[in-house]
Parts: C-alpha cells; structure tokens; sequence
C-alpha cells in the first residue's frame, strides 16, 4: 500500500465534498492508493487556511500554482468556476499530474478542447467528477441496459430540474451571469452525462433556452432559467430532456425514464436508492413496475453498508468517484469519464446553444 498526495485547488462547497471523500474512500473501499491531504488553495490566505483546519490538509496557499508545483502532491482535484478550469489543467498535465476536475470542464468548447488536447498529449489520468451517475442505482441501469434487459431501446426521456431560483425575489448572483452559470452550463451537463452513459452518443437535437425572469434583486440575468431539447441518439432511438432552475418544488430532479421494446427502466434521485423496472413477460394481468432497492449486490454498494434497502446517500457517489479516480491512477488506465467524455458532453452543450439560437436542427 502507497499514498499518494492530494492537491485541491477551491475549497468551497465541492472542495469540501472532494476532500471529505478523500479522507474517507481509503476507509470505504480500501483503495491500494491511500489519499494523503496534502495542499488545499483558495482565493485568499484566510479562507485557504480555514479549509486546512477544517478539512485536515497539511499545508494551505492563496496560490493554486504552488499547489501544481509541489513535489508531495502526486495528484490534481479542481474544484473552481469553470474560467479556471483550463489554465489549471493544462499546468497540471505540464507537472506531469493526474487531474480530476469538476463537471463540465472548460468555460467554453475551446476550453474543453484544448483541456483534452493537453490531457492526452501528458498521457496523465484524467477525469471529470460527474457523481450522479455513481449511484448503485444508475450503475444497476446501465448494467441492465448492456445486458438487454429491456430490449432494443427505443425512447429516453431525462430531467434535471431543481428550484433555487423559481422565487423571482431571489437576489442576481454570480449564478445568473453568464451561460457557463446557467442552466445549460450547470444543470444540463448532469442528464446530458446521464444521457450519454446510458444511451449513447447523440447525433441531432434542436433545442430551446427561456430566461423566465430577465431581472432580479441587484441586476439583469444574463442567462438561461431552462432548456429544452428533442434528441436523436446514434442508436436510433428518440429522447427528451429538460433541466430547469425554476421548477418550483423540485429539490434534486434528477431523473430518467427508458422504455424499450422488452420493458422499461425508471429513476428519480430524490429516491435515489430505488430503481423501477418493468419487464415486459408473464400474463398480462400481473406485469408491472417492480421497485428494486439498492443493496449488496448492486455496484459500489457493499463497502458502504450490508443492509439491502438501507441506502447511500450524495456524499457516498463523490466516494465512489474518488476510488474510481485513485484506481485509474494506481492502474495507470482511464475510468470514465475522462476528459474526452466530458468534452462530448460539451460539444452537445455548444449545439444546443446554436440550436436556440439559429432555431434549427444541429448534427452532431
């Protein structure tokens, strides 16, 4: 068993969540790579070393550089705003690091571009910290959908709809400026993530964004409150999806709906240890949605708790991710999503964008 130095650069509500699965995944999963807390960064010397303190790191930097630099930290977690991002991971790659980097990379298509270009050209593990998908759950589905569980898959529909700011009182922040903060820029990487993990690749869409409230407390919104898209995946197949900040009620709608000529799948992760299936076989008088509860003989499931229905929660997915990460670098091979995945997950953003703005179908 080896250690390996973690770097953080951001230590606000992600940093945390990464340094705490940090901390905790060599416990959890009894990874061959044990994290150490090394050096966390933050945008000024006060709040960086108040993360150190709280979080258990050894050292604290207003400078994410000295973070890169430093011969203890073996690997790079980006927890920023997306305008960082870039500049971060390409010193990262240049130090010969691996990086994690929070969704959805770069603040723009150029970014994520030259993001992959520099991770692939360092031969440097890479990743982006899309959690969501890591619930046993998911992991279930997508087992079920390789297995052809359903059959030939033939409908997707996904959401991602939450309600932060449906009160139009809400004050203007930084949240409503700009599109990499709105919702295509926030919500929709998530289900466009799911979407790709479960479906595969999209070839056409055409979409619409709506700012529902042009003005807050403090200052315009420069940005989208929701998104709508029709999609076309490779396979053939139709879909739907939505992301929403204004959907007044809904807390965590992150959800799925797959339906495929043997039967169908169904998730919610406001419930997020629970999976529905339906399988299309028996008389017809007794089929049904059967809900399945997560437990020990689903994926990732066991090192958390022996308990069938007993559940995992939003910090357990980021632990998931952070033995995903630690074993593609003490295996020296990728784990999904690398950088290039994330980068698909971009370009889909970028014709969405010219979608509603050109008002027209785009290929992808």
């Amino acid at each position: 068993m080896t250690d390996i130095g973690i770097g953080m650069i951001g230590g606000g509500y992600m940093g945390k969540a990464h340094s705490v699965a940090m901390a905790a995944v060599g416990a959890v999963f009894d990874t061959r790579l044990r994290p150490r807390l090394e050096m966390i960064a933050a945008t000024s010397a006060e709040s960086a070393e108040r993360y150190r303190k709280a979080f258990g790191y050894q050292r604290a930097t207003a400078d994410w550089r000295e973070v890169i630099d430093d011969p203890r930290v073996g690997a790079i977690i980006i927890a920023t705003p997306q305008k960082l991002h870039r500049e971060i991971a390409e010193a990262a790659f240049a130090a010969g690091k691996p990086v994690m980097c929070e969704k959805p990379m770069g603040a723009s298509l150029a970014d994520a571009e030259a993001m992959v270009a520099a991770a692939e050209a360092s031969g440097q593990v890479n990743m982006v910290a899309y959690n969501y998908i890591r619930t046993p759950a998911s992991q279930y589905a997508r087992q079920l959908l390789r297995e052809g569980a359903i059959g030939e898959i033939t409908w997707f529909r996904g959401e991602n709809a939450e309600d932060f700011l449906s009160d139009p009182e809400s004050p203007a922040t930084w949240r409503t400026e700009g599109m990499a903060n709105g919702t295509i820029g926030d919500l929709a990487p998530h289900m466009l993530n799911a979407a790709l993990a479960l479906m595969g690749p999209i070839k056409s869409l055409v979409a619409e964004l709506e700012t529902v409230h042009h003005e807050r407390p403090g200052g315009k919104v420069t940005n989208d409150d929701q998104v709508q898209m029709m999609v076309r995946f490779a396979n053939g197949a139709m879909g739907q999806l939505h992301s929403s900040r204004i959907a007044t009620g809904r807390k965590m709608g992150y959800a799925y709906e797959i339906h495929g000529t043997k039967g169908a799948i169904r998730f919610d992760q406001e419930d997020q240890n629970s999976l529905w299936l339906y399988r299309a076989t028996g008389p017809e008088a007794e089929r049904g949605y059967t809900k399945i509860l997560t437990g020990p003989a689903h994926p990732d499931y066991r090192p958390f708790c022996l308990g069938p229905g007993h559940g995992t929660g939003y910090q357990d997915q980021i632990i998931i991710e952070a033995k995903d990460f630690l074993e593609a670098i003490a295996e020296g091979t990728p784990r999904w999503p690398t950088f290039r995945d994330g980068l698909d997950v971009v370009r889909v953003i970028h014709a969405a964008i010219e979608s509603a703005r050109s008002r027209t179908w785009q290929d992808l």
